[in-house]
């Protein structure tokens, strides 16, 4: 399917003014694994690694809450990498944060990574979907922005497959806590990363932290701009019960925070990713209340 710049699933986010909080890519593991490409639309599937690794890492992804991403360096297209590549196995829950590395040479290898000790990574990762298999506002807009990320932290920055919510591109995730964040300026990022190194974030783009449910996460953003809490560890998740058929409360210590948000679904009659069919309707979390 062909789509004009001006019907691009970004563009049509951004005119409708789309929240973004609540978006994240729900996960609380997350496997690496380095692959210079080309990508399908379906990149792991597609991926040509052994069907056995496939399938093992896919279960250990049922069974832990993860999700699983091809990665590639920014500089391939100019500078060969010869093997052996690296996955990364990442713990995202709060309080239990860490990457975890290894090698590899054949892709048969890769039923052991998400068993097998490695290393411990010390430094943060960052990437920056640049799936355009899977959608075109990725590729376009997501290039740009892993390119200016990769000149400031060479090391740190990736390429990688669909991360979601395309229609929030440029997306991108932080590692190992699992900040996503959407709509970036590639003159913007770098500082963020720079605050997330520091121990803070910049919350004008995030849409979530990955390992919470995407109610917590809207919860979580409404209760970070009512408190100004801007450390990365700060308002620890307490409980979040459900009062109502759509309305929740979700209570937050370190600061003590309790948002009340109602679950709802607004008529959209729109495509969510450059491929798809229009949908009729999105969910958002309205707020209904912040007692603090």
């Amino acid at each position: 399917m062909t789509v004009t710049p001006a019907g691009r699933c970004a563009d049509l986010a951004e005119a409708a003014g789309d929240p973004g909080e609540g978006t994240a890519p729900p996960a609380g593991h997350w496997l690496l694994i380095e692959h210079p490409g080309p990508w399908g639309r379906l990149a792991l599937k597609e991926s040509g690694i052994d069907p056995a690794a496939v399938a093992s890492m896919s279960a250990w992804a049922r069974r832990v809450d993860g999700r699983i991403a091809l990665i590639r360096r920014v500089s391939r297209r100019t500078e060969a990498r010869e093997r052996p590549y690296r996955w990364f196995r990442i713990d995202a829950r709060p309080g239990r944060e860490e990457i975890r590395a290894g090698e590899f040479t054949g892709t048969a290898e890769l039923s052991l990574a998400t068993s097998a000790r490695g290393r411990r990574w010390p430094e943060p990762l960052a990437l920056v979907c640049v799936h355009g298999r899977h959608d075109t506002c990725c590729a376009v807009r997501g290039r740009s922005l892993a390119a200016a990320l990769a000149a400031d932290f060479p090391e740190a920055t990736w390429e990688c497959s669909h991360l979601g919510g395309c229609r929030f591109a440029p997306s991108m995730v932080l590692l190992p806590h699992g900040f996503t964040f959407g709509g970036l300026r590639p003159g913007d990022v770098s500082g963020v990363v720079r605050e997330y190194l520091r121990g803070t974030l910049d919350t004008k783009y995030l849409r979530g932290r990955s390992s919470f449910a995407p109610l917590v996460q809207a919860a979580h953003h409404h209760a970070r701009a009512a408190t100004g809490a801007t450390g990365i560890d700060d308002l620890r998740l307490v409980e979040d019960v459900r009062e109502s058929d759509s309305d929740w409360r979700v209570e937050f210590t370190g600061p003590d925070c309790t948002v009340y948000l109602r679950e709802r679904h607004v008529p959209a009659n729109r495509r969510l990713t450059c491929a798809s069919e229009p949908v009729s309707r999105i969910r958002t979390f309205e707020l209904l209340g912040l007692r603090y």
